[in-house]
């Protein structure tokens, strides 16, 4: 566990310095001309002589909407539109190569579809490895113990969880855009997860009570780390204007898209065009590309804690929630802790306190069901101290025995802490 010792959260006035020594590069002012371009032929070329369907107006109304205002929500977007994109440049959908011309479309079409695939590979890379350096370093300041594996363990589950509602969703034919908005509600539950655990409720609160030695200064980095107004909208202010570009750049690519392909057999493309399509692809998986490396960078550098010199301000918690007993010769000390949800988490941490012999103790974990059909979770056997956890398969009582019965002359002095953790549930039926 990484001592937080006199660090605080970072603070907005901090990050903006922090940001000052990143600037970025402006984007070419072709994406706002080949964005303008791109949107008027899909509007006015396309829908002159053929009004747009329902769907297709709802294409449009989005084109034309404002980006969201939260990056993590505008690299969702991007990466939908890019899939939308990529399923429009299918080799089903491309013209049959039976002119000149008609042969330099389809290989147009096929070095658009590897840029943008390249393009939906750097995202999806970039989202998981920001997701992962983000709770990684989280988990850096957590005890390392027992308590930071149950975390860990929670979020496993929650993701394979969340990832098994997509491919169901896929597998039963639900379309790119139901993927995304399912994808985006499991982000904003990954979200509220996050302040649960920084202010300790919701299916948090027992595991905090729990997580004794948890920083203050971590609890107060992860609770309020992505308010509207908080750290994170230094972020928006600086980078989000470029990102918000290229999200609109996406949406008037992938509408002219999706309009062209609905009108080709009765409208054949221009050639003005293709020429406009094929800047602005690439004008777009460049750009975009540079921005992911570009914002990888700087939230690789970016610090989560800074000095209470730097801020202003310091706030250590020091708390310390272990009992402590006497287990005389020839007894035992038990603790029942009664389990109304599978799932849930078991976990232990105990030692004794040892004098000039090196004493140990036998510990056992046993589970009477509802139906009073006892179970051995943990055999018997003798340790000095000892963490664990496990995952609890049937609801029942469940009880943690320390037995020194063995023992005809020596009390053991036990220091323990021990708690149930019900599971995090989901707030999607199945982030």
């Amino acid at each position: 566990m990484v001592s937080t010792e006199g660090l605080v959260p970072i603070t907005r006035s901090f990050l903006a310095s922090y940001y000052d020594n990143y600037p970025f590069s402006p984007l070419s002012s072709d994406v706002s001309r080949l964005t303008d371009q791109i949107f008027a032929m899909a509007t006015t070329d396309l829908l002159k002589d053929s009004p747009p369907t329902q769907g297709e107006s709802l294409l449009v109304q989005e084109a034309e909407r404002q980006p969201p205002h939260k990056v993590d929500e505008n690299m969702w977007k991007n990466r939908e539109q890019i899939e939308e994109i990529l399923s429009m440049l299918e080799p089903t959908h491309w013209p049959r190569a039976s002119t000149v011309e008609d042969a330099e479309l389809v290989s147009l079409l096929g070095r658009l579809q590897e840029n943008f695939k390249s393009t939906l590979s750097t995202l999806e890379r970039f989202q998981a490895k920001n997701s992962e350096f983000v709770f990684n370093t989280v988990m850096t300041y957590m005890p390392q113990d027992f308590r930071g594996t149950i975390i860990r363990q929670q979020r496993d589950r929650s993701e394979r969880n969340k990832q098994a509602a997509i491919d169901a969703l896929v597998s039963s034919g639900g379309s790119i855009r139901d993927k995304y908005a399912l994808l985006w509600e499991q982000q904003m539950e990954r979200r509220r997860q996050l302040a649960e655990l920084g202010s300790a409720t919701g299916v948090y609160k027992t595991l905090m009570k729990y997580l004794v030695g948890v920083p203050e200064v971590l609890m107060d980095f992860i609770r309020q780390i992505n308010d509207d107004q908080g750290p994170m909208e230094e972020q928006r202010q600086r980078y989000g204007p470029p990102l918000y570009s290229l999200t609109k750049m996406a949406h008037s690519i992938s509408l002219f898209l999706s309009l062209l392909w609905g009108r080709l057999e009765t409208s054949k493309l221009q050639k003005n065009q293709v020429v406009i399509l094929e800047e602005a692809a690439d004008v777009y998986t460049s750009e975009f590309q540079r921005f992911i490396k570009f914002i990888g960078e700087v939230f690789t550098n970016s610090p989560f804690f800074i000095t209470a010199e730097d801020a202003g301000t310091l706030s250590i918690r020091k708390d310390d929630d272990y009992r402590e007993i006497s287990v005389p010769a020839g007894s035992a000390h038990e603790v029942s802790l009664t389990v109304e949800s599978v799932n849930s988490y078991i976990a232990w941490d105990f030692s004794l306190v040892q004098g000039k012999l090196n004493v140990d103790i036998g510990f056992s974990v046993e589970c009477t069901n509802l139906s009073g059909e006892k179970t051995l979770i943990l055999p018997y056997q003798r340790y000095e101290a000892n963490q664990g956890n496990f995952c609890t398969c049937v609801p029942g009582n469940y009880k943690l025995i320390w037995d020194n019965s063995y023992s005809s002359f020596f009390k053991k002095v036990l220091r323990y802490k021990v708690d149930c953790i019900p599971p995090v549930v989901d707030s999607v039926s199945i982030d």
